[in-house]
């Protein structure tokens, strides 16, 4: 294997926890289980469950595009990298174990306690995906990040398994569940914070917070001078958020139009997350035969086609076998798009840019994801979550019809 051959292996396994740590958080609270309690639960009436729920995905990204950048800056200039990765990560773990006490009709306690989590999650995410430029070089950056994902993907398996057997599904044992993602959180968390290394940090001066914005500037001014890098990152700006929305809204969809219960929607969130370690798997060893961009296209169509699946499910007697079907084909493309996006965006970036663009890859994955989760909420509220399901649909098309666009000789 070839962390045998890694000089740093101790200090790449253990950042690579993280994504085993805080996994759980993305499975359980946001994609398939605590968001389908809110809606069908906590709040009162599905339709507005759904509305208020995606309101305050939006509210997430709206306030991680604003913050990432910035505070991802500051902490590259000033050192206060693993200072900013420690005080998200006990953020989330602790507002998710408060997430225990919202019952029937708390929904804007409910609410605040998810905002505040979901968004010490994301920014945590940020700073802990940073220390891949210091952990990989070129040849091996691509494994680690897969060895990582794939350890992410055990870590959603195995929280997902123990919540099956150490709870009753009923509205207290989903409550505890909670409990469960922030202490995992937690105790994974911490080969992390031990072992993985950052430089010593300097005194905090105005001057840092002036170079974090001028940076940002900087970074906008160059990726604009590279057309075929910015025709990309629009594209990605759309297929991006349609895979935000079905991951964020997955759940409330199953439970809200297709009447699944909730052991039926955490047994779907096992299937999917098993899919989604397979497709990652099938995928990066295809990505060399058949070519990085052909992947993206495959999986953009596949992406239509099993939403497609989803929206028109309901209208057959075998409606959850064909909700199962398109879930496995999105949970086996979800790993491919992502993954081959990342690739993409090292082959067209400049070697001596690349810390900087990646930056900027990262914020234009945030920058919109708000208005997907937004518009299916309204749509939801205002007809039902069957025709909102037409915002993911536009989102990858949208998405697929740009990438095609796009002349890749240019540069």
């Amino acid at each position: 294997m070839f962390l045998s051959k890694l000089r740093n292996k101790k200090e790449v396994i253990s950042w690579s926890f993280y994504d085993f740590a805080n996994q759980p958080f993305s499975t359980i609270i946001v994609t398939f289980i605590y968001g389908a309690f809110f809606t069908s639960v906590i709040a009162s009436d599905e339709k507005t469950g759904t509305l208020l729920w995606t309101n305050g995905i939006a509210i997430t990204a709206i306030i991680v595009s604003i913050l990432s950048p910035i505070l991802g800056a500051l902490a590259d200039k000033a050192g206060y990298r693993k200072f900013f990765l420690i005080s998200f990560t006990w953020i989330c773990a602790v507002f998710s174990i408060l997430l225990y006490f919202p019952q029937s009709g708390d929904v804007f306690f409910a609410l605040s306690l998810f905002v505040i989590a979901n968004i010490a999650f994301e920014l945590g995410t940020v700073f802990c995906n940073s220390y891949l430029q210091d952990l990989a070089d070129e040849k091996n950056s691509g494994k680690i990040s897969g060895f990582s994902w794939g350890l992410g993907f055990v870590g959603g398996l195995l929280a997902l398994f123990l919540s099956f057997s150490l709870f009753e599904l009923d509205s207290s044992g989903i409550r505890g569940i909670n409990i469960l993602v922030g202490v995992w959180f937690l105790i994974f968390s911490i080969p992390t914070f031990l072992f993985v290394k950052d430089r010593k940090k300097d005194k905090l001066t105005k001057k840092h917070f002036l170079d974090s914005f001028a940076s940002i500037r900087t970074t906008f001014k160059e990726v604009v001078k590279y057309r075929t890098i910015m025709k990309f990152l629009i594209a990605r700006l759309f297929f991006n958020d349609g895979l935000i929305t079905i991951f964020s809204l997955g759940g409330i969809y199953a439970i809200g139009t297709l009447d699944f219960s909730i052991p039926e929607v955490m047994t779907l969130g096992i299937v999917l997350n098993i899919s989604a370690a397979i497709g990652s798997f099938i995928f990066g060893y295809l990505e060399d035969k058949i070519g990085v961009k052909e992947v993206i296209n495959l999986s953009l169509v596949v992406l239509v086609f099993s939403t497609l699946l989803a929206f028109i499910a309901p209208y057959f007697i075998f409606q959850k076998e064909i909700f199962w079907v398109a879930g496995v084909l999105i949970g086996l493309m979800v790993g491919p798009n992502q993954s081959c996006s990342r690739s993409l965006m090292a082959k067209l970036t400049p070697k001596e840019k690349k810390n900087e663009f990646f930056g900027f890859f990262a914020l234009t994955g945030k920058a919109t994801s708000f208005l997907g989760p937004i518009l299916f909420g309204i749509i939801t509220f205002n007809f039902s979550q069957q025709v909102a399901l037409w915002v993911v649909i536009f989102l990858f098309l949208i998405g697929l019809i740009l990438f095609n666009k796009i002349n890749f000789q240019d540069e």
